[in-house]
């Protein structure tokens, strides 16, 4: 038998809510100033980043055997982002002059970013999974 998608209705809002909620925590850690300010700065959206997309993805591949391929695709493309820091062609160099470019794009290669890339992947991998178990329809169209 086919694995069929979660209801589609039962979703939009939790997952409307978690993207609003993630993009908005994300795009705040780049203007805190309090305690750790260096680490929420440069780390947190590190991690918010990850989960971001892996509710974006999980809007338009909502079965829950997809959850681990969508976790696995998004840090496999945010380490090639982060690796694509390290070359400066001009035209990247422009996109990363904007505000949006410095956040979809980075700036700087850093190391430190890969764990708290795979943290992020992590929770989205776990957030995702708790989102279907919660489902009413999850025991009935997705096979366990």
């Amino acid at each position: 038998m086919p694995k069929r998608l979660l209801s589609p209705n039962y979703l939009k809002i939790p997952l409307f809510l978690s993207i609003t909620l993630t993009a908005i925590a994300g795009i705040s850690t780049k203007f805190y100033t309090g305690w750790g300010r260096e680490w929420v700065n440069d780390s947190a959206g590190d991690i918010l980043y990850e989960l971001f997309w892996c509710l974006i993805l999980f809007t338009f591949f909502s079965r829950k055997e997809q959850i681990f391929p969508i976790c696995l695709g998004v840090f496999i493309f945010t380490c090639s982002l982060e690796f694509l820091q390290l070359w400066h062609p001009p035209i990247l160099e422009f996109w990363r002059s904007h505000f949006l470019g410095k956040l979809l794009l980075g700036t700087t290669f850093v190391w430190w970013d890969f764990p708290h890339y795979f943290l992020g992947c992590i929770l989205g991998w776990w957030y995702l999974h708790r989102l279907v178990k919660l489902s009413p329809s999850s025991k009935s169209r997705i096979n366990y």
